[in-house]
């Protein structure tokens, strides 16, 4: 199955474990278990699709509302000076998870620099994921919108 798709539809429960910070109805934020940087998040449509152009006009609304609220909290929530917002489209652009497309935030400060991955193709994590999760979570639980009966 593809970990998109299961992991929102999941009891909320289990969103700390599954690293998830908000869940709209049609678009959810969740932590990168490999992050380039500190709070790494990723903003997901819940539907399963590869290609932006298989949004409906509604999904890609919902999608890039989210990215952009996204953007906001984290530059609350972690001050970070700058942000990079990126989509890899397909294995070979480098998306991990090629079969569900997903927005890449990463947020940046003066003199963030690692050189780790270019030397020792090394990522170093200055903080645990619980950690980044427990201090963005209150930011995000406020991002949330109930779903329409």
């Amino acid at each position: 199955g593809c970990i998109f798709c299961e992991y929102p539809a999941e009891p909320a429960e289990r969103r700390r474990e599954r690293l998830i910070l908000c869940v709209r109805p049609h678009a959810f934020v969740m932590l990168n278990r490999y992050p380039f940087a500190s709070s790494h998040v990723m903003v997901i449509p819940r539907r399963h699709v590869s290609a932006l152009d298989a949004l409906a006009p509604d999904e890609m609304h919902a999608l890039f509302d989210l990215v952009r609220d996204t953007c906001a909290a984290l530059k609350v929530a972690v001050r970070a000076d700058g942000l990079n917002v990126g989509i890899n489209l397909g294995a070979s652009a480098g998306a991990g998870i090629a079969e569900h497309l997903h927005v890449h935030v990463v947020p940046r400060w003066p003199g963030d620099h690692n050189f780790m991955p270019v030397i020792a193709d090394v990522r170093v994590m200055p903080e645990a994921l619980d950690a980044v999760w427990q201090r963005l979570e209150p930011h995000f639980r406020a991002l949330e919108i109930p779903p329409q009966p």
